[in-house]
């Protein structure tokens, strides 16, 4: 029996610290009812009322949604241009330009008469 007591007595402690450093960590416009300061409190001073309280009253939800660079359309080129010299994404005529304008600096370097390209 005392082994339950003090499991218990554990896990009341673990709970109470993590729902103290949760509500220390969370910003002040997801705090829900009472201010930060007062939440604190009542987490230390009711260890598992307290906790309860803070995970089903006082932290309010999420507002933002973080996206990975590859779902995030601001990142993919939806709010801003694809080439910012030119202020629109190449054609094709303008890449086949590109790619004829690299030929002719690859056989420019080959044709410098040492005979080794670089």
């Amino acid at each position: 029996m005392a082994r339950l007591v003090v499991g218990v007595v554990i896990a009341v402690v673990v709970f109470t610290i993590y729902a103290f450093v949760d509500c220390a960590l969370t910003e002040r416009s997801r705090v829900r009812g009472l201010p930060k300061a007062l939440w604190l409190l009542v987490v230390v001073v009711l260890p598992l009322i307290g906790g309860l309280l803070w995970f089903l009253i006082g932290r309010g939800p999420t507002r933002r949604r973080f996206l990975p660079p590859d779902d995030d359309p601001t990142f993919l080129g939806g709010g801003r241009r694809n080439s910012p010299s030119s202020g629109h994404a190449p054609t094709v005529d303008e890449l086949a330009l590109l790619e004829q304008e690299l030929a002719n600096l690859d056989s420019d370097a080959d044709d410098d008469g040492d005979g080794r390209s670089r």
